[in-house]
């Protein structure tokens, strides 16, 4: 193999890497670990799922903010505080967690299994 192939296996290994590493600031955590810091003081609780979802079963605690409205809600948000996310299933959180990642926000926590787990 010839320096040009090294150099784009490398750079393909390096992808995958980077796509199976779970992104800097970003945890999951089980709806038990959820129930323990909802209740911190330095937490805002995020649910993305539509409002028609959050209406039908939610936890007080935490503020519906649809996923599709999140860029436009970012400046509501507290960067120094910690953020739970939630929604039905733990996938659009886990959306959610890597826009709020990638504008600065350092804790953020995604709910596995979302609403799903919680019942």
């Amino acid at each position: 193999m010839g320096t040009f192939e090294w150099i784009a296996l490398l750079a393909i290994a390096l992808l995958v890497v980077s796509r199976l590493i779970q992104k800097k600031g970003i945890q999951n955590i089980t709806v038990q670990e959820a129930k323990e810091k909802i209740h911190e003081k330095n937490v805002q609780c995020i649910d993305v799922r539509t409002p028609r979802e959050y209406k039908a079963f939610n936890r007080p605690q935490f503020k519906n903010i649809p996923l599709n409205e999140l860029p436009n809600k970012l400046s509501t948000l507290d960067k120094n505080k910690e953020i739970v996310l939630i929604c039905q299933s733990g996938m659009r959180s886990a959306r959610a967690a890597k826009l709020l990642s990638r504008q600065g926000f350092k804790s953020i926590y995604n709910v596995k299994g979302g609403m799903n787990a919680w019942h």
